[in-house]
């Protein structure tokens, strides 16, 4: 990504939530797996573009949360694309590190579902958590 365009024109094409939020997907640019969900407000989405690392608004942190800040497992973005709707952004990324999740898994999107009514974890975890956030 290169750096933010002058004017913030862009960022009023979409269509934020009442609180100022738009939901953002994460997917492997190479793969196209779905590596996670995230919130982003306008000076998150600002940032990302201006950055070219993946920034998303925590809110149960109520602030900016530079994907990666504390793990080290950053999102280089290979680009950017909104639905139909103008009301959901897709980032496609390089996940660094090869982890997205909190948990140590590659993707947040671990646990399936099966007929029977049960959900069950079936992708490994890659680092223990406690070994990623000392």
């Amino acid at each position: 990504m290169s750096a933010q365009p002058a004017s913030t024109a862009w960022l009023d094409e979409l269509l934020w939530d009442k609180d100022g939020l738009i939901p953002a997907i994460a997917q492997d640019a190479v793969t196209g797996d779905v590596l996670m969900f995230a919130w982003m407000n306008r000076d998150a989405l600002a940032r990302t573009v201006e950055t070219g690392e993946a920034v998303y608004f925590s809110r149960s942190r109520g602030r900016l949360w530079h994907k990666g800040e504390e793990s080290g497992h950053t999102q280089k973005i290979r680009e950017i694309r909104i639905d139909c709707d103008n009301d959901v952004v897709l980032l496609k990324i390089e996940q660094v590190g090869g982890i997205a999740c909190h948990t140590g898994r590659r993707s947040c999107f671990f646990q399936k579902y099966y007929a029977d009514g049960r959900w069950e974890a079936v992708d490994p975890v890659l680092k223990d958590p406690k070994d990623i956030y000392k």
